[in-house]
């Protein structure tokens, strides 16, 4: 069936494909590998810093000499931990590690140490908002924690495959959801959501482009209403946007194998995104197939009551919390929570600048909301600058919010006011001393400008007596335009409203 045949459509529950024979449901479900935050590996004490030269994060350990044994990282257990706390996970204090075995030129010890039986954290929940969508809850299977392999590279040698063993034994989360998806939307929003508490607890620095989180895509489609049908995975996608992309094609590729008489087979299949396609890379394995047992160089871990107890205490606000404090006591809309909480840093430069002014009332906390979503945004993609390395400080923009709050500046000057502290890094009351920005009240200079304004435009003064009272406007602008934008607003419409009228 040609590809152009076929119509996605949303409907306000599911992501329906459209095929010959009627409607087929997507289910989706993703297990995502997010590395964990910590200075050392998972069971040796080699460095994790990205982009170090070849082999030069490898220990003993590492690398599986003979003899070398693997002692846990408790940082790395500790963020776990955190994380199973942060989506309100069951917390195991009893768990196990169990030997993966396969073969892979990467894995040096034959094995991943990894948790099958007895994972650190067991079943828990995430809340999403599909944009095209309402609330859904996402259920997570499991949080176990694993070591990563090392990386191949091919493209070093015209007949041979380098082996770069700095990412071997890295701490990884795996995050097991259940196949509660039912669109691209929907595992585009949980991804993005995950990642927000990722770095809200600072598990996980959630950056996908240097592949600290992964996701393997898991997708089969159904008749709706009927049982599950057989899945493939699809491995290693490494942003939000080819996780949707992927989503879509597999369901599509399997609608149209099924349609053509044909059976999905269970497989692991490789994300193309320059062509937008998955394709085969192996079959599926089970379980059985990797022999996992016990690891036997490693006690069951067994977390005490005080260990739990400091986990829990070490949990910042997180973002659906943060969220309904913004909408509640501070009053903004669900819109700006929505953006300031998305991301953590984006959250802290808020605190940060209300903060700054030293008020947290409804009134401070809307204007500081609306200057950063769109002042400071937009300056920050026009720089190509993500907040993080603002040219602007937080203190800088409560002293710009308290110089318009104060009617120092009007809106208009505060926007020249912003565009000087982008370029020069001053604070604004600097630039407003220095370039005489400052605002006027005075009555006797603005009623003097009006009276000049006035006398310029007779004709349109007749008019408006007469009844064109929307030539106001036209008045309003000609004196800001006569006083360079230093006229007080509120001043100047009073002040011409009597002159007008008078």
């Amino acid at each position: 069936m040609d590809w152009y045949l076929k119509v996605c459509e949303m409907t306000e529950s599911s992501y329906r494909i459209q095929g010959a024979t009627g409607e087929w449901e997507v289910v989706i479900g993703l297990e995502v590998h997010a590395q964990v935050t910590s200075n050392a590996k998972l069971f040796s004490g080699a460095s994790t810093k990205f982009g170090a030269e070849p082999n030069a994060n490898v220990s003993l350990v590492d690398a599986a000499m003979p003899g070398m044994l693997p002692v846990p990282n408790r940082e790395c257990i500790r963020q776990a931990v955190r994380t199973g706390m942060a989506i309100d996970a069951q917390i195991n204090k009893w768990s196990r590690f169990d030997r993966k075995n396969y073969f892979y030129a990467d894995l040096p010890q034959g094995y991943q140490i990894s948790q099958l039986y007895h994972p650190l954290v067991g079943e828990g929940t995430i809340s999403i908002e599909p944009e095209d969508g309402e609330t859904k809850i996402v259920g997570i299977e499991r949080i176990h924690v694993e070591q990563d392999a090392g990386k191949l590279m091919h493209d070093q040698h015209p007949t041979r495959s380098y082996v770069d063993l700095n990412r071997s034994g890295v701490a990884l989360m795996e995050i097991v959801s259940r196949p509660d998806m039912r669109s691209p939307a929907e595992a585009g929003a949980y991804l993005r959501k995950l990642r927000a508490i990722l770095r809200y607890v600072g598990s996980c620095d959630g950056n996908m482009e240097e592949g600290s989180m992964r996701a393997d895509v898991n997708v089969s489609v159904r008749k709706p209403g009927d049982p599950f049908g057989t899945r493939t995975e699809t491995k290693n996608v490494n942003s939000v946007r080819f996780v949707m992309a992927a989503i879509e094609h597999e369901a599509n590729r399997q609608v149209d194998v099924l349609e053509s008489g044909g059976t999905i087979v269970q497989e692991t299949r490789l994300f193309d995104p320059d062509k937008g396609v998955t394709r085969s890379m192996r079959s599926k394995e089970d379980a059985h197939d990797y022999r996992y047992f016990p690891d036997p160089d490693l006690l069951p871990l067994e977390l005490d009551d005080a260990f739990l107890a400091e986990c829990r205490a070490s949990l910042p606000e997180l973002p659906d919390a943060k969220r309904a404090r913004y909408e509640g006591p501070l009053g903004l809309s669900t819109y700006a929570a929505g953006v300031l909480t998305a991301d953590v840093e984006t959250a802290r430069w808020f605190e940060a600048l209300m903060a700054a002014t030293g008020k947290d009332d409804a009134a401070t906390a809307k204007a500081a909301s609306n200057w950063l979503i769109s002042d400071l945004f937009g300056a920050l993609n026009r720089l190509g600058k993500d907040i993080t390395n603002s040219p602007v400080s937080p203190a800088q923009g409560a002293q710009l919010l308290g110089l318009v709050a104060d009617s120092t500046l009007s809106g208009s000057l505060a926007k020249q006011v912003f565009e000087i502290m982008l370029e020069t890094g001053d604070d604004p009351a600097k630039i407003v001393e220095e370039r005489g920005l400052k605002q006027t009240t005075d009555t006797g200079a603005i009623d003097a400008v009006i009276a000049d304004v006035l006398a310029a435009n007779a004709d349109k003064v007749a008019e408006y007596r007469g009844g064109k009272d929307k030539l106001f406007g036209f008045f309003v602008g000609q004196t800001m335009k006569a006083m360079a934008g230093k006229g007080n607003p509120g001043v100047v419409n009073e002040r011409l409203k009597a002159a007008l009228d008078g």
